[in-house]
């Protein structure tokens, strides 16, 4: 009787993770040659960790298999095209929404010398139901359990660091005086949340001092205090920083 044979074998790769490998590598490679970000991004001044901040500024290597890699770069690419189709569906719905300046450029903002800076999604100038105009418009898109927190909670409480970003932009902008306008695309379902998410001078002005911070400790060459004590804290665990961090 023959023998049983229980050494394990690599089975060979399918049709699909041919197809998927080689998408992935072309997206990770066409990311390897942009040029990274040289200044402290407006949308992340609302991280609850400084020091995470300061890694991004300083662009200190994440962890080991921790970069972008494939899938990531298909998210972010995702979550770019249900932008795109809600401009395109709030421009049918009779709401003017201008992403774009003259120039084909974002609307934006810099300061501190350039080395704070952030670019917005859009503005409405006008549209029906006696929208208070101008609002900053910001939008993102989430997963199903996502989305429907945002829904219960709101954005403040849902997602803080959308919440941080729109107040630091409507500063910047000059665009307090009316509620902005924060769109949330189920990428689940194609359900749509829209909330009037009044200014909060006191988290704009919170966000930039803790950038002030940021930008000081870096010249300085001082870490900042992480956000927790326990590197098993739930941020930190999630964390792209995390062994160089707590090594």
């Amino acid at each position: 009787m023959d023998l049983l044979d229980f050494n394990h074998r690599e089975k060979p790769p399918q049709f699909v993770d041919v197809v998927n490998a080689r998408i992935d590598n072309a997206l990770t490679l066409e990311n390897s040659t942009r040029e990274p970000r040289a200044y402290l991004g407006g949308s992340r001044l609302g991280e609850s960790c400084a020091r995470k901040l300061q890694y991004e500024y300083l662009k200190v290597p994440r962890d080991p298999e921790r970069e972008f890699n494939g899938k990531t770069l298909r998210i972010f690419a995702v979550g770019h095209v249900f932008e795109d189709l809600a401009v395109d569906w709030l421009t049918k719905a009779g709401y003017d929404l201008r992403t774009r300046n003259s120039s084909g450029d974002q609307f934006g903002f810099a300061v501190a010398d350039g080395r704070v800076r952030g670019h917005i999604d859009g503005v409405i100038v006008a549209g029906p139901d006696d929208l208070a105009v101008p609002a900053l418009w910001e939008c993102k898109s989430a997963n199903a359990k996502n989305w429907r927190d945002i829904v219960k909670r709101g954005v403040a409480v849902s997602k803080p660091v959308y919440a941080a970003q729109i107040a630091l932009y409507q500063a910047y902008l000059g665009l307090t005086d009316h509620p902005a306008v924060f769109t949330a695309v189920n990428k689940d379902t194609c359900e749509l949340w829209h909330e009037l998410v009044p200014f909060n001078g006191a988290l704009a002005q919170a966000c930039s001092d803790k950038a002030v911070r940021i930008l000081q400790a870096c010249d300085a060459g001082e870490w900042l205090p992480r956000v927790a004590a326990d590197h098993d804290h739930f941020e930190c665990m999630w964390c792209d920083w995390k062994q160089r961090c707590w090594s």
